[in-house]
């Protein structure tokens, strides 16, 4: 019995693994990897490591996915500000 639980955590961590580097959105990736998460959290407690298991509920299934979204968002922002002069910013005569 345990054996067959212990190959279906294997095959969802797998499936979810695989699954979060098929998905190119940052937005959805960053939610693959919150179940991704937890399905591991959940693997952990049935190889008996159950102190792992919540380390990786508490931090790596909530943080992991908000400092994605939260890099991502900034990257974006970042990409949006108007572009300055390239020849110095000193101003100066154009045509």
């Amino acid at each position: 019995m345990t054996e067959t639980v212990i190959v279906v955590a294997l095959l969802l961590v797998a499936a979810s693994a695989t699954a979060a580097v098929a998905v190119r959105d940052p937005v959805r990736q960053s939610l693959v990897l919150a179940v991704l998460g937890v399905v591991l959290a959940v693997l952990f407690t049935v190889l008996q490591a159950p102190d792992v298991g919540l380390s990786q509920l508490a931090v790596g299934s909530p943080l992991t996915p908000l400092l994605l979204l939260l890099t991502v968002r900034k990257v974006k922002r970042r990409g949006r500000r108007p572009e300055r002069g390239r020849s110095g910013g000193r101003g100066g005569g154009g045509p």
